[in-house]
């Protein structure tokens, strides 16, 4: 069963069942999303864009084209490329400043705004709205035929489609552990307290431990023990899952930061820890560069 709602999800992504529709948002928004509240100047990280050849570009997909951040060294070619994926307030100042921060070690990293179709997640005022107003409504087939396609995109525009990893925060971290198991030809997925088991209906048809077993590229997860979201028992059956499935995921791990709460990554936000943070962003970074070189 879990295989053929699997297959079917593959099918979806390839783009053949995408109806053109209007795409609600053409641009990126500026500055940070204000359902996550004010940005907490003090320890809010601002990354330059030196050196750089970074801004808002155009991903064709299927049903048109989707706004994205890219950042990359200016002036290089053939560049390992990282796809940022968004946490539920979009590709916002805080996944832009992610992208110029990996752009700074080397890599082409570019974060497409998923939730195009769906919606504005800048013009919500508060989570509990934007979550079931636009974010539940986004299917998963389309965020990774929109992932292809950046990946895509990326691959004729500066980077190595050979040298292909994937990150994501909340939402995105979710995202993740799917297009592991969707991509061929991924090499690696870091997935940032992404949700791994709960309900399931014809939008998302498939959690992370359904698709375990499948990965097709190692996933490093860096999990806090105090996310009251995603209780530690659910990290564990992930876990097992994956030390039962495939060469990929038997190399998958996770690193859980004792107390982190959800969201210890986010810089803007009263969530951010600042020890947790920097270890996770090294364990990261070592993670990428020995399945990207």
């Amino acid at each position: 069963m879990k295989k053929r709602l699997f297959d079917s999800l593959a099918a979806m992504a390839s783009g053949v069942e995408l109806q053109r529709r209007a795409f609600l948002v053409t641009t990126l928004a500026s500055g940070f999303a204000q359902a996550a509240g004010p940005p907490q100047a003090s320890t809010t990280i601002t990354t330059d864009d030196k050196g750089l050849l970074a801004g808002e570009v155009k991903i064709p997909v299927a049903d048109g084209s989707i706004p994205a951040y890219r950042a990359a060294p200016a002036g290089k070619t053939s560049l390992p490329t990282i796809l940022v994926v968004q946490e539920i307030f979009g590709a916002h100042e805080h996944i832009k400043d992610i992208c110029r921060r990996f752009a700074k070690l080397g890599y082409l990293a570019i974060a497409p705004e998923l939730f195009a179709r769906q919606g504005n997640p800048a013009s919500y005022q508060d989570i509990s709205s934007l979550v079931t107003e636009l974010v539940n409504r986004v299917p998963d087939a389309q965020v990774m035929a929109d992932l292809d396609a950046t990946a895509d995109w990326a691959a004729k525009h500066g980077g190595n489609a050979s040298r292909l990893g994937i990150t994501g925060f909340c939402w995105g971290g979710r995202i993740v552990w799917l297009y592991a198991a969707h991509r061929n030809g991924l090499k690696a997925g870091v997935a940032w307290y992404g949700r791994l088991v709960g309900d399931r209906n014809s939008l998302r048809p498939l959690q992370p431990v359904d698709v375990a077993d499948r990965l097709k590229a190692p996933v490093l997860g860096l999990y806090a023990a105090e996310d009251v979201g995603i209780p530690v028992t659910t990290v564990n059956i992930m876990q097992d899952a994956l030390d039962q499935g495939s060469p990929a995921a038997r190399a998958s791990r996770f690193i859980l930061y004792k107390k982190a709460p959800h969201a210890f990554f986010a810089d803007y936000r009263t969530s951010y820890r600042i020890l947790p943070s920097r270890d996770a962003w090294m364990q990261a970074q070592d993670w990428f560069k020995q399945y990207l070189g």
